[in-house]
């Protein structure tokens, strides 16, 4: 099977697209066909997590030292990343009774890993669940990670219809999810995120949105319920004065300070500190599922890749601009196989650089096929430059894309992607400066 392959940690550039051995299932376990995967945090932490220091992880130095144990000290143990997914059971250990071949099942693998790839085992006490009739292969796989934390998390501050809540950090995955949740507890939410973010958190269902970057929260005199903190950004001592009488800061990121301040607040009356961990249980996935079903938690895509791309999926989480979750689309790789991998694939969605086995694109250079751009650049061959034209046709027609008139390729290049073209654009033009790069 191809699963995209972790051998040294470092930049995005370390993961590569390998052919590696079918897993079998155990007694106990189900072989599950993934059909999509995500790049979240996690993923992008295990991928170079020997230069993570423990000042730069959000957990206490114990939980640092058991995960750099876990992961490999100077070379990663687990060598298959992601810990989303969605996909159907291909195949049944012979004591597995919750489950069936053909179901359609999303979960969470943890720390354990191995959604990179076309097929991985999961028990069948595991984080597993039928998936939500309602969403797609590609919604139902950024759903698990921050929808489990962030249900797991609001019940251990039991809030109530009429409460005001504040989510710091509400554009992630855990965030956007939990301003989902406590707006269906009933409760006003205030989000807290960057500028680029804000229509984004707005659209998830907060009442209130502020920019960190123009406002301090813990500054401005209103007061909440309920401070939910993220990546443990904000302090007790600063956000004291931001709680009603009663007030929790719940952390889901924390170091031994907040842990102290949790025995020193449960002593006393009024205000509470509580750091908890998830991301929950089988039964808390299930009553994702019940709340998706409902319509009460949306899945918010920003992009999608497909599996031979995962780098560059990690590159574009990396860069901090994603609005939503990104996705890996390992069904259309199954589509693609026993196709010769020159050229472009056949879903122009993803332009790709076509090789140096071509022959061509090293030092070539003639008139542009198509003739829209006179005369083609160096090192393309016949595909690229006629994908090249088609680019430029495609920002200067498209619906989305029309404040951005077609220009020259050599200004385009100088002025990466922002808001305003869509998702093919921002996908083809990626790709095509790494072409010019290389």
């Amino acid at each position: 099977m191809k699963a995209i392959v972790l051998s040294e940690y470092g930049s995005p550039s370390v993961l590569h697209l390998e052919d590696v051995e079918k897993p079998l299932p155990k007694d106990n376990e189900i072989l599950i066909r993934v059909h999509a995967t995500t790049v979240n945090f996690g993923d992008s932490m295990a991928r170079n997590f020997k230069a993570i220091s423990p000042r730069q992880f959000n957990m206490p130095f114990l939980f640092w030292l058991m995960a750099k144990i876990s992961f490999g000290l100077k070379q990663p143990k687990k060598t298959i990343l992601g810990n989303e997914f969605s996909g159907e059971i291909e195949a049944l250990g012979k004591n597995v009774n919750r489950f069936k071949q053909g179901d359609q099942v999303f979960g969470y693998t943890g720390e354990r890993m191995g959604a990179y790839a076309e097929y991985l085992c999961m028990p069948e006490n595991g984080m597993l669940a039928l998936k939500p009739s309602n969403l797609t292969y590609e919604e139902a796989a950024v759903v698990p990670y921050g929808a489990l934390m962030a249900l797991s998390l609001l019940r251990r501050a039991n809030i109530h219809p009429g409460q005001s809540v504040l989510i710091n950090g509400a554009s992630g995955g855990i965030g956007s999810a939990a301003v989902q949740i406590a707006r269906y507890l009933g409760a006003e939410v205030t989000g807290v995120c960057s500028t680029t973010k804000v229509e984004f958190v707005k659209s998830l269902g907060a009442v209130k949105v502020i920019d960190y970057t123009k406002e301090d929260f813990t500054q401005n005199g209103e007061t909440y319920d309920l401070i939910f903190d993220i990546l443990g950004r904000s302090s007790f001592s600063r956000c004291k004065r931001s709680l009603k009488p009663n007030g929790i800061h719940l952390f889901a990121s924390f170091k031994m300070k907040q842990l102290l301040q949790v025995l020193w607040t449960s002593r006393s009356g009024g205000k509470k500190v509580i750091c908890a961990l998830g991301p929950g249980s089988v039964e808390t996935l299930y009553s994702v599922k019940a709340l998706i079903e409902a319509g009460q938690i949306k899945a918010f895509i920003d992009r999608s890749y497909p599996l031979e791309q995962v780098a560059d999926a990690h590159a574009y989480v990396e860069e901090g601009h994603k609005k939503g979750n990104v996705v890996i689309n390992v069904e259309e790789n199954y589509k693609t196989q026993g196709e010769k991998k020159t050229g472009f694939a056949s879903n122009t969605r993803y332009i790709a650089y076509c090789g140096n086995d071509c022959g061509q694109c090293p030092q070539y250079k003639k008139d542009c096929p198509e003739g829209c751009l006179g005369t083609a650049p160096a090192k393309y061959c016949d595909t690229c430059a006629v994908r090249l034209c088609n680019l430029e046709r495609h920002i200067a027609n498209c619906a989305q894309c029309k404040e951005y008139p077609c220009q020259k390729l050599e200004t385009q290049f100088k002025n990466m992607a922002k808001d305003g073209f869509c998702d093919w654009a921002m996908i083809a033009r990626r790709a095509l400066i790494e072409i010019r790069q290389s």
